[in-house]
């Protein structure tokens, strides 16, 4: 079976990370096709890393804007090559994890990708799409779930009129302005990111964004845009905006596209197959129960 790699556009959005961009060492280790985003000032180390045909390089620099900018240039890179929607990933998710038979295990992101494109590109009113983050994801979960927040990898519908804006909580607005015009979302837990916290990491905006009383900046920003629908508490030891109802409150229906019957479907693993990568990978009687299982055929 041939590999599977994206059929949408991959875009990594970077800065000050040439020496660790996360996200760009997993693709490249999947042999993911993907484009890295970078200010001019930083073409040379990224390209000395990544190589130079991997880069886009912006026409500004140091905006003081975090990666809005950025965001919207991609966008608009996107709709000017033609395409229906595009992947903008940040820079400091480390691997994709896949749920099975009620755990979690390492997963090559080139299938895990274009499973969540398949399933997005069956219905028509999807306005953002998205793996959600590995440690919210845990045994029994549905594969998905519809009309909440998508962050740090968004596949996202380029027709739709919304942008990115402000300066903070730039995933979470976006996925309100999606929502309040009638549009879904969806955050798949069948496939999941693994992602470095923020703050956590030199480089990115840790410096332009979350210094000093940044995290209560950023709350309370969303808050002002939102003021029925956001509020701000203090989660994770840290100020942290809140959605009012837990998104309860936004319940559009998946539509499908016509033509298509879930019923005539046939089960797809996209060419996975649980493998041994090493002794010391298998942690666990549910990763050792899942390996023999694989093993055997079972």
């Amino acid at each position: 079976m041939a590999k599977l790699r994206p059929r949408h556009p991959v875009y990594v959005i970077s800065k000050g990370r040439a020496d660790f961009c996360h996200t760009a060492n997993f693709m490249v280790e999947d042999d993911v096709k993907f484009r890295l985003v970078v200010e001019p000032q930083e073409r040379d180390a990224y390209a000395s890393r990544y190589g130079a045909d991997r880069l886009i390089v912006l026409p500004f620099s140091n905006l003081g804007l975090g990666g809005i900018p950025a965001r919207n240039f991609v966008w608009e890179h996107s709709i000017a090559e033609g395409h229906e929607r595009h992947w903008i990933f940040d820079d400091n998710i480390t691997a994709v994890w896949r749920a099975f038979k009620k755990t979690r295990i390492p997963c090559a992101s080139g299938p895990a990708i274009r499973a969540c494109e398949d399933f997005t590109d069956r219905y028509e009113n999807i306005g953002i799409a998205g793996m959600n983050y590995t440690m919210f994801v845990a045994g029994g979960q549905p594969p998905f779930n519809t009309n909440v927040h998508v962050y740090s990898n968004l596949l996202i519908l380029n027709e739709m009129k919304h942008r990115w804006r402000g300066r903070y909580n730039e995933d979470t607005d976006l996925c309100l302005q999606v929502l309040c015009s009638g549009l879904c979302t969806v955050s798949f837990n069948a496939f999941s990111i693994m992602k470095k916290a923020t703050m956590t990491m030199k480089g990115g905006n840790s410096d332009e964004l979350y210094a000093g009383d940044g995290r209560l900046k950023m709350a309370r920003s969303l808050e002002r845009v939102w003021p029925y629908v956001v509020g701000t508490d203090r989660r994770f030891q840290r100020p942290q905006h809140v959605v009012r109802g837990q998104w309860r409150g936004f319940d559009t229906k998946l539509k499908l596209k016509p033509g298509i019957d879930l019923s005539k479907m046939k089960p797809n693993e996209y060419g996975l197959k649980v493998a041994r990568v090493s002794d010391a990978a298998v942690k666990g009687e549910d990763a050792r129960r899942i390996l023999a299982e694989g093993e055997s055929g079972g």
